[in-house]
């Protein structure tokens, strides 16, 4: 399976983005803020490994879109972030911008966070993304309310912490990676091996 054919959709909760195969034997919730430069991180060290097992259907992961950084370092790059890919997967193109956002995250926070310019021009690089309707969407805040939603999903995910959980963080079949496996999040091969101890 090629990452275009990846099947993209929103989940019922109206907040909750579901990329791969539904009958795969592996759920992944990632909650993740555009902003975060742990999850950040993750995407570019571990995160590949969660790639690999969905392309081959053995994993489908829940995306809950946090912005909670632009209240802590100001702006709302996040805010505009969420809502650019709740359009793009009106496109079936989540997963594809997903990955050019934070491949260009660090660049966008040297400058501030990311705007409707920026975010548009990195559009440019996903095949079939840009349209008017996409366009729009992100120069007017379309999907404002999911914004709002999704940040309310992530804040309540942690009873024990009301701000919410943090990002990135993984829950694999139910459960949550803490403690010394927390690190394991950021090395391909670690991360590989939780994944895989959850379908035993």
């Amino acid at each position: 399976m090629d990452v275009e054919e990846l099947p993209e959709k929103l989940a019922a909760d109206g907040t909750t983005i579901v990329v791969g195969d539904p009958a795969a034997a592996t759920t992944v919730r990632l909650y993740e803020d555009l902003r975060c430069p742990v999850a950040e991180e993750f995407e570019t060290t571990g995160a590949p490994a969660l790639r690999e097992m969905t392309l081959r259907r053995e994993a489908k992961t829940e995306y809950t879109l946090a912005s909670f950084r632009d209240d802590r370092v100001g702006g709302d790059g996040s805010k505009r972030a969420v809502n650019a890919l709740r359009a793009a997967l009106d496109a079936d193109k989540f997963t594809e911008y997903h990955t050019i956002l934070f491949e260009n995250m660090a660049e966008n926070e040297r400058a501030g966070g990311y705007t409707t310019a920026s975010l548009l021009k990195m559009a440019s690089q996903v095949d079939g993304l840009r349209s008017k309707t996409f366009d729009s969407a992100v120069s007017k805040m379309t999907y404002k309310d999911f914004v709002t939603d999704s940040e309310k999903a992530y804040e309540a995910a942690d009873g024990d912490a009301p701000r919410g959980p943090g990002t990135p963080t993984v829950v694999i079949n139910g459960t949550q990676v803490t403690g010394d496996q927390y690190g394991w999040l950021f090395e391909k091969e670690s991360f590989d091996q939780l994944l895989n101890s959850a379908r035993k």
